[in-house]
């Protein structure tokens, strides 16, 4: 089965546009991202913010995209993919809005809340939507499509939020959410979700769609239908079945690739960053732009060398890479702090924080979000999804918190434990994380749910 032409499929143009559509919802989730940092100044001089209000703005995304992770594997297996993210778009929308049209900072809080709420359910529903509807051997570069227009987002936002006002960036954030809403007519629904609910013809036409008109389903459509069934004898999945024996590989390795993304620093440095960049001598809008021009290349080669490489190789070189960057960027501070090698520690923050935002982009960015929609069963996708992406939030969410208290309190040390943990990371996934590539959905969670295939 594993080198079958009939599953081994290219890409239609019905899978292209159905990523494309898909994706736009991270273009959405990367422009609410960078939003919050080139519309500091002109939103505290025109609405009077203090800084503890602005932190209050910037931090409360990650409160709601807390409580749509929550809520959106549940959401996602009762409404179907498709309808889920047009659900989550209204809430981009309305939040942008709330944005552009905000006189005081409870309208700022509100909006900002409100398009949180809608990235938390797509972080989750995007790459799952793409992993069940790609072929096993595209499926590693199409997810990370998803990580690619994150990428995007952010840099269009700290691009275009240099020459033009923050109520304008707001509105530049509402056409990705427009282009999702009305793109989400003309693509078809996640056979693999049709099958979960028992819409076999539907399953099949949506399959045949996917594939190409001409082209044999039947073996992946029987792969699909027998393992769907053999879950279906299963009962229905509850939190605490999450933390059984069968499931304990795939919840140690989403969880775990989440926790060590999160607590590797990527939130500390990409908010630290144009700091570093002013003690460096340049610009922070330069500094900025040069971030900017490297991580969307480094992006788009985890993309093409996903499906080449491999999820592994890929992981463990870019892990590498941000733990040699945490410990450069760690010891210019260190020099810095014993006066030593004055002229050259800016240059040696500048290029760490460069090489970490590289390296973090070529695999850690994208790849856990590939692997967490690729390792669990359909029927306990939602559960364990939801939990995954809630633990990624979280992570964001205590990292950005507790950054500034930590450089406080050393910032040598600081950088030295972001490399610590990013060198651990590189051993989490030699020893735990699998394969995946060329290998459809099915026979990834068979292999690493044993029980639940056969019981």
């Amino acid at each position: 089965m594993q080198n079958s032409s009939s599953l081994a499929s290219s890409a239609t143009v019905a899978v292209v546009l159905s990523t494309l559509v898909a994706v736009s919802g991270s273009s959405v989730f990367g422009s609410a991202v960078g939003y919050s940092s080139p519309a500091q100044s002109g939103i505290m001089d025109d609405l009077g913010l203090s800084l503890a209000e602005y932190s209050v703005f910037g931090s409360i995304l990650t409160i709601g995209a807390m409580l749509g992770a929550v809520m959106s594997g549940k959401l996602a297996d009762f409404m179907g993919r498709r309808v889920t993210m047009g659900f989550s778009e209204i809430f981009c929308i309305i939040g942008w809005l709330a944005i552009v049209l905000s006189k005081s900072a409870w309208w700022l809080d509100i909006g900002r809340l409100s398009l949180g709420y809608g990235i938390g359910l797509l972080s989750y529903v995007v790459p799952v939507y793409i992993a069940e509807i790609t072929p096993k051997n595209l499926r590693g570069a199409f997810t990370t499509v998803n990580q690619l227009m994150i990428c995007c987002g952010v840099s269009v936002m700290y691009v275009v939020g240099i020459v033009i006002t923050w109520r304008n960036l707001a509105l530049i954030g509402i056409i990705p959410c427009l282009l999702q809403f009305l793109g989400l007519f003309f693509i078809p629904e996640s056979p693999r979700w049709l099958a979960k609910i028992g819409r076999w013809v539907d399953c099949e036409a949506a399959l045949q769609c996917l594939r190409g008109k001409s082209a044999n389903i039947s073996e992946e459509a029987a792969e699909i239908r027998d393992y769907t069934e053999t879950l279906q004898r299963l009962s229905e999945a509850r939190i605490v079945d999450l933390f059984q024996q069968q499931y304990a590989h795939s919840l140690i390795v989403g969880v775990g690739l989440m926790v060590l993304q999160q607590f590797g620093g990527v939130n500390g440095i990409a908010y630290y960053a144009s700091s570093i960049f002013i003690s460096a001598g340049f610009s922070g809008s330069i500094g900025t732009i040069a971030m900017v021009v490297v991580k969307v290349p480094m992006t788009m080669l985890g993309v093409v060398l996903m499906d080449i490489s491999g999820r592994r190789p890929l992981l463990m070189v870019s892990a590498a890479g941000t733990c040699l960057a945490g410990f450069l960027v760690g010891l210019s501070f260190l020099l810095q702090d014993h006066q030593i090698w004055k002229e050259f520690t800016p240059i040696m923050a500048l290029v760490g924080v460069l090489v970490f935002s590289g390296s973090f982009s070529l695999g850690m960015g994208g790849i856990p979000w590939v692997i967490m929609s690729e390792i669990f069963p359909i029927n306990m996708k939602s559960l364990a999804g939801s939990l995954v992406t809630v633990v990624n939030w979280l992570g964001s969410w205590i990292i950005s918190y507790a950054f500034n208290f930590l450089m406080n309190w050393s910032s040598k040390g600081t950088f030295f434990i972001f490399g610590s943990i990013c060198g651990l990371t590189v051993l989490f996934v030699a020893k735990l994380v699998p394969e995946t590539k060329g290998r459809t959905l099915e026979e990834i969670q068979a292999s690493m749910n044993p029980f639940s295939a056969k019981r």
